[in-house]
């Protein structure tokens, strides 16, 4: 069976596109879409990706109106987290250590959800 190699691609409306895309870039190193064919898009390191539909009622999407969250893989979440505090940016880390790795939860300019998520366990072994 062919599958699909990864994310191409992660889309959603904003209030103010072009200022979300800035704050993306600015704190947390995500390229913004290229002008032209001849640019590349972003690239990212290989690694687990989670792919999973959720109720409409949970918490995890930050409430009402909220039908989006992402989650970016991050190497050393400590420095991640003290990088965007010193921008001024509330980061709430889980106190919590899982099996899976560390996590840190935030909020961009529109109030989506943003988790970075430091693995650890099978998730950073790689695949079998």
């Amino acid at each position: 069976m062919e599958r699909v190699q990864g994310i191409g691609g992660v889309f959603f409306t904003a209030r103010e596109p072009d200022r979300l895309n800035r704050w993306y870039a600015t704190h947390l190193g995500v390229d913004p879409a290229p002008e032209s064919y001849d640019v590349s898009s972003w690239w990212q390191r290989p690694g687990p990706t989670v792919f999973a539909a959720m109720s409409a009622e949970s918490e995890h999407f930050g409430g009402p109106g909220h039908q989006w969250s992402i989650n970016f893989r991050v190497a050393d979440l400590d420095a991640m987290v003290r990088q965007l505090r010193e921008a001024g940016i509330a980061v709430d880390v889980d106190p919590e250590v899982y099996p899976n790795g560390r996590f840190a939860s935030l909020r961009d300019p529109e109030e989506n959800v943003v988790q970075l998520w430091e693995p650890a366990g099978a998730d950073l072994r790689g695949p079998a």
